[in-house]
């Protein structure tokens, strides 16, 4: 079948926002494809060969960020604090296992959002849901509701500048492994767990210590003082992911030039539908959530047609079963890719599938589901011989209090309004990410 970057329209598509000014709308998609790229093709590459050698256990991925990217909240800090915490856990991990970390950033660029009803009721009152910045505002009135595409001008130049700044911290100076002392975060330095952190910091330090003496330093190897960090995010906005595709001048094929890997969610993965077609012709990496919907037989099928010619490192399929269903259905799937012979990068998400409502109404999450489902990832894979590649998170690097539990800065329902301040789903802080870290490192 031919493919171009807008055969998507002619297929059934899921949680898209209606625009009333459809001839707004073509004016700002003609904008858009005149931007700049905010990524390289060649980039995108790179992290399929990553993404390879993750899949066959060379290497661990970290992918984390916002639920949902925000223009309010939008600064240089908190970019540069989710940008340490990933070092941090990329530290913690590789340290461990003795594999180099595959860094990809939640961020730059994930701005819309899926929802489970098109409309959000208050007070008698009822709206079209918020799904991002990039489509509509949060505030709940009529006019805040309705979706603008303006909104996807100001989505790619925060985008750029988020991408500017990464780069900037990745090959400035912040990456240096003589600085990593300095990437804990000032409000967990304290905590058992920073304390463990700085640890392995000292650890380090007498490594590079070692390797001056023997002559090997930052200035002479780059290695030591630079990281890449990749960027994602779900291509759930067809019309501003078209408008970002872009043929290779090298290879003559097209990629999405918005981040070095889209995924597609739970709720858009339909064969037959929009998104689907859309991600069968770009040569980006690519995800796709695997929830607890998801049959064999069908999911034997996705994979034949989001990755045809069955490439390492083309589709890191992302696990979101819940802690209380992932034994029971995940083997099956696992026994049914392996046995069909699919290169895939298996990766866990363990955020999407274990939301509840607390007893003081706000929505969390469990940190002992979450880290529930993540030992039980990693047991399902060794039992079966196949590989666990990494981690898909819901994370930031702010000091919120979202996610209930853990051992390291107990949460309780009681204690979720005090910095409750996600645009959507609740995330993990850092001491809690952090904490994660250091069980996956008991799996090596």
């Amino acid at each position: 079948m031919s493919w171009s970057p807008s055969s998507w329209r002619a297929f059934p598509i899921k949680q898209q926002p209606e625009y009333k000014d459809k001839e707004a709308l073509k004016e700002i998609e003609q904008q858009l494809k005149n931007f700049p790229p905010l990524i390289f093709a060649g980039e995108a590459r790179n992290l399929k060969a990553d993404l390879a050698k993750a899949g066959r256990g060379e290497a661990f991925i970290i992918q984390g960020g916002d639920c949902a990217e925000s223009f309010a909240a939008f600064n240089a800090d908190t970019i540069k604090n989710l940008f340490k915490l990933i070092l941090q856990m990329s530290v913690v991990v590789a340290y461990s296992s003795g594999k180099p970390v595959v860094k990809i950033g939640r961020l730059a660029g994930q701005f819309a959002k899926p929802r489970s009803s098109d409309f959000e009721e208050k007070n008698g009152e009822k709206l079209p849901s918020y799904r991002g910045d990039i489509i509509n505002d949060i505030a709940f009135s009529a006019e805040a509701r309705e979706p603008d595409p303006y909104r996807m001008v100001r989505a790619y130049y925060q985008s750029a500048a988020t991408m500017n700044l990464l780069r900037a911290f990745s090959r400035g100076g912040l990456a240096n492994l003589n600085e990593v002392h300095r990437w804990n975060l000032d409000f967990i330095k304290t905590h058992p767990i920073g304390q463990k952190y700085e640890e392995i910091s000292c650890q380090i330090d007498k490594t590079m210590q070692f390797l001056k003496a023997a002559g090997l330093t930052p200035e002479n190897t780059p290695q030591l003082k630079q990281t890449t960090v990749y960027t994602s995010h779900e291509a759930l906005l067809l019309n501003y992911e078209e408008a970002l595709t872009r043929v290779d001048s090298l290879s003559n094929d097209y990629y999405n030039t918005s981040a070095h890997m889209l995924w597609i969610g739970d709720r858009t993965r339909d064969l037959d539908g929009a998104h689907l077609e859309y991600f069968r012709g770009i040569k980006n990496p690519i995800g796709c959530k695997v929830g607890p919907t998801m049959q064999a037989d069908e999911l034997v099928e996705l994979i034949s047609a989001l990755n045809p010619d069955n490439e390492e490192g083309k589709l890191n399929l992302i696990v979101r079963m819940g802690a209380d269903k992932i034994d029971e259905l995940f083997p099956p799937l696992l026994k049914a890719v392996k046995d069909a012979g699919k290169n895939v990068v298996w990766t866990i998400d363990p955020m999407h599938g274990n939301v509840e409502k607390s007893s003081t109404g706000f929505k969390t999450r469990d940190f002992d589901n979450i880290l529930s489902e993540v030992r039980s990832f990693f047991k399902i894979h060794q039992e079966n011989g196949t590989v666990a590649a990494g981690v898909h998170l819901e994370m930031t690097g702010e000091n919120v209090t979202e996610c209930t539990g853990s051992a390291s800065c107990s949460i309780t329902a009681d204690d979720l309004s005090s910095r409750y301040h996600t645009q959507c789903d609740p995330r993990l802080n850092a001491n809690q990410a952090l904490e994660l870290a250091f069980m996956i490192s008991e799996n090596f």
